[in-house]
């Protein structure tokens, strides 16, 4: 392997890990469930879910960085959206056949004491 190739795999290895840890949260998965609807503002999203303006926040950044939600402009308003992506809805559907199968539960909360117990 050529020192190109493998820098090239690293590199994918960082984004995978990238989107990996965008998906690791229960909320910010509570976040890309709701937006399946459609647009929302932050406000909207907090109402709905019943989560603090600034976790919603936080957490959409994170999406937003790893390319999962876009957001655009409506006079002073942000909305909200899913990234289109028929890759992320058959990730995201594998995922729950996945875990329903894998028989061990991870205790999220217990392992990561430091997150917020929001969902």
């Amino acid at each position: 392997m050529s020192v190109d190739d493998a820098a090239d795999q690293a590199t994918q290895r960082k984004k995978m890990a990238a989107l990996f840890h965008a998906l690791a949260d229960p909320t910010r998965l509570l976040i890309l469930e709701h937006l399946k609807t459609g647009e929302h503002k932050v406000k909207e999203l907090t109402e709905h879910l019943g989560l603090a303006q600034s976790t919603v926040s936080a957490h959409l950044a994170c999406l937003r960085e790893s390319d999962l939600v876009s957001v655009r402009t409506q006079g002073r308003a942000s909305l909200y959206s899913r990234t289109e992506s028929t890759q992320l809805s058959l990730l995201l559907t594998q995922a729950v056949a996945l875990a329903s199968v894998t028989g061990s539960e991870h205790h999220w909360h217990e392992e990561h004491p430091n997150q917020p117990e929001e969902v």
